[in-house]
């Protein structure tokens, strides 16, 4: 029997696989860490040539390391187009929110396509407030985080928020113009599951056909000490004069009218205590005295109507007081203060019967 034939040299009896090639490997580390992209992209060209010419493994290490460097690399190149990392996020947020910019800010003014601010538009143009635009932004909130509430909740909120934050930016509601409404714009479900949260407030006209020229903005960034006192102590009657119920809901409530009624009496004895403890110029100093007077009057028959037996003993106290607070009335201290001097729709004169959901009375 013959003997058996040797090995023959370099042949191995238990068949060891190549080995796999240490480039495809540092590749593949590069993509995934998306560190070095362009180097990561070359070292899998690299390894695929040695694995051709040597036999080793690797071939998908190295494919899939140039497909994450090349994916890296495009990051990349997108990060320093686009600023920084925070930029590039929110130009992810803002293709999720129908591509409508939520960097606009407080005191920037807009253009929307077609000029219409309802519904949901796909892009906004920043231009400056002093010409004509289509929006301008007077405040920003961000809604609770948590899962998407409902595109109704969403909105009611962000009626609400605004309409409450509009006094702010505006606080001569007689110095914004006629046709100018409120407007927001929210985030959408799909925008929500981005991480977007924020609700942005704007003015805008009812006319999609009319645009608003100059800003709209009278705050104290803008305003002098006096016309800031006159208004804040304006806004304390205002807002409680807004609290007024509903007819169409209380007809014949005279416990509900009576609350409102102590409301005005108690805004009117601090208005007029903010307007004696500020300090006037000389030209102002009268006829802000004579206003205060008024509003002495004024409180004790808004009182009286607070305490009233009837309806009829309530209208009557209301409708005095109602008369002594008529927007009108105010006309000659704000001139002297330099504001607006022309009453907005609905407050050119007294409330009437009092009791409305709108009072028609801004001082």
């Amino acid at each position: 029997m013959p003997p058996y034939q040797p090995w023959a040299q370099g042949y191995s009896p238990y068949n060891r696989p190549a080995p796999v090639n240490g480039l495809a490997i540092a590749s593949l580390v590069l993509g995934v860490l998306c560190f070095l992209p362009g180097v990561g992209l070359l070292l899998g060209l690299v390894a695929l040539r040695q694995i051709r010419r040597r036999g080793e493994r690797g071939t998908g290490l190295a494919v899939g390391g140039m497909i994450l460097s090349g994916i890296g690399l495009v990051l990349w190149v997108l990060l320093f187009t686009m600023g920084s990392p925070s930029g590039l996020w929110q130009r992810v947020k803002d293709g999720a929110r129908g591509s409508v910019s939520t960097s606009l800010t407080k005191g920037e003014c807009f253009d929307a396509p077609g000029g219409v601010l309802s519904g949901r538009p796909r892009d906004f143009d920043k231009v400056s407030c002093s010409g004509e635009h289509d929006g301008e932004v007077f405040a920003s909130f961000r809604l609770d985080d948590g899962r998407y509430p409902g595109q109704h909740s969403v909105t009611n909120t962000a009626d609400k928020r605004c309409w409450s934050l509009q006094g702010d930016y505006a606080m001569d509601s007689w110095a914004v113009p006629e046709g100018v409404d409120v407007y927001y714009l929210t985030p959408t479900e799909e925008s929500w599951t981005a991480g977007d949260r924020e609700v942005t407030c704007v003015f805008g006209n009812t006319d999609a056909s009319a645009n608003l020229t100059g800003s709209l903005r009278n705050d104290e960034s803008v305003l002098d000490a006096d016309q800031v006192a006159y208004l804040k102590a304006a806004h304390v009657l205002n807002s409680a004069l807004d609290t007024a119920p509903d007819t169409a809901h209380t007809e014949g409530d005279l416990a509900k009218r009576e609350a409102w009624a102590g409301r005005v009496s108690v805004a009117l004895e601090r208005q007029a205590r903010m307007l004696r403890a500020h300090d006037w110029p000389d030209d102002a100093g009268k006829p802000v005295a004579v206003l205060t007077a008024r509003l002495d009057k004024a409180r004790v028959e808004w009182a009286k109507a607070a305490r009233a037996k009837d309806m009829d003993a309530f209208y009557q106290h209301c409708d005095a007081g109602a008369n002594l607070i008529d927007p009108l009335q105010t006309v000659t201290a704000r001139q002297a203060l330099g504001l607006a001097t022309t009453p907005p729709s609905g407050d050119a004169g007294p409330a009437g019967s009092g009791g409305d959901g709108d009072t028609g009375l801004q001082v």
